[in-house]
């Protein structure tokens, strides 16, 4: 397994293979910066096709997590994890003690919080094994419903800057994923007024919202083809490549799922077309900034106006990328990587 040598590698400090016999447990912990404080993010279950392809995962991931916190304000550093394994047919409670037990082991470089193909409760079993969990029943919970929150905010800021409107009744929002995070977004859209369009590996999640929300539902891979106002992500990532920038029939891009662009040229593929991006980092830090208040200023009112601030800093990347004819994502990376080589500077005079 290459790490050094993925196109992924960012200077990461730490990626740390895990593996558990008697569980089964096949783990990567990548830690890309701690320089503004403990790596926290999500612990991903998926059944990759390689190795190589979990690595490359958790490097793009937690590399995500840095530039999210950093832009978000937030003292924290960037990590992820993921386990290799179908979520509903190889997880099982001592997996989880043992992948809570390799957390442990990093002494708190290192804090973890539900992903992909985990849950709450999947949180709680780890909880028994490391003091450094995040999102567990007994803390946080689900983040799921800041996260759209965020989403919802910054969706309606990319709107504003692109449209010119304040609302989004009437308008057509086409919904990749309608997953947990992608529910909770319908739903604030539907209450806004606008039309849905969702599609969902998962059929019955997307006839759900039909049957709740008044949704079209349309396949997975015609999804982005669909004449909308709004295309929001909300699954996995890497949907945004030559194939897909070019078939786009909306002019605003705003979603939940992370590593959205498949590489960081298709971002100036989709300014060249008029597309408005929102970076995903961006846009979707509304879990980050509710875990991210475990034992601390966790009233609901002060989180979600926390997250609320997601729509000033979008606007002010459009307007900068506008002034500079650069591509939204440069702009977003350029931002974090500032906060990030500030804290350096002061960690390296201190």
């Amino acid at each position: 397994m290459a790490v050094f040598d993925s196109p992924y590698f960012d200077d990461h400090e730490q990626v740390a293979h895990c593996h558990d016999p008697a569980s089964g447990l096949r783990a990567v912990i990548a830690i890309h910066s701690s320089v503004l404080g403990p790596a926290l993010g999500g612990c991903r279950m998926w059944p990759y096709a390689s190795q190589q392809e979990a690595v490359d995962d958790v490097l793009r991931l937690s590399r995500g997590m840095t530039f999210k916190a950093a832009v978000a304000g937030l003292d924290l550093g960037g990590g992820k994890s993921v386990i290799i394994g179908h979520a509903e047919r190889d997880k099982s409670r001592a997996l989880l003690l043992a992948m809570g037990r390799f957390v442990e082991s990093l002494g708190g470089r290192y804090h973890v919080a539900e992903d992909v193909g985990m849950t709450v409760a999947d949180m709680d079993v780890m909880g028994r094994a490391t003091r450094f969990v995040h999102g567990s029943s007994e803390d946080t919970g689900n983040p799921a419903p800041v996260t759209a929150y965020g989403v919802f905010v910054g969706l309606r800021a990319a709107v504003r800057h692109r449209l010119g409107r304040d609302e989004l009744k009437g308008l057509t929002v086409s919904v990749q994923g309608v997953g947990s995070v992608g529910a909770h977004l319908c739903s604030r859209l539907a209450k806004a007024g606008a039309k849905i369009v969702a599609a969902d590996l998962n059929r019955a999640a997307a006839e759900r919202m039909a049957s709740e929300l008044g949704a079209r539902t349309v396949a997975p891979e015609a999804i982005h083809r669909v004449p909308a106002d709004v295309f929001a992500p909300c699954a996995l990532g890497g949907v945004l490549d030559d194939r897909t920038v070019e078939e786009l029939a909306a002019p605003i891009v705003a979603g939940s799922a992370n590593n959205q662009l498949r590489e960081d040229r298709h971002g100036a593929l989709l300014q060249d077309r008029g597309i408005l991006y929102a970076p995903d980092y961006v846009i979707n830090a509304g879990g980050l900034i509710d875990v991210a208040r475990k034992g601390r200023d966790r009233d609901r009112e002060s989180v979600f106006a926390a997250t609320a601030r997601i729509a000033d800093t979008l606007t002010a990347i459009f307007r900068r990328s506008d002034a500079e004819g650069r591509p939204t994502n440069i702009i977003a990376d350029r931002m974090a990587r500032a906060r990030l080589g500030r804290a350096s500077a002061e960690r390296a005079a201190a």
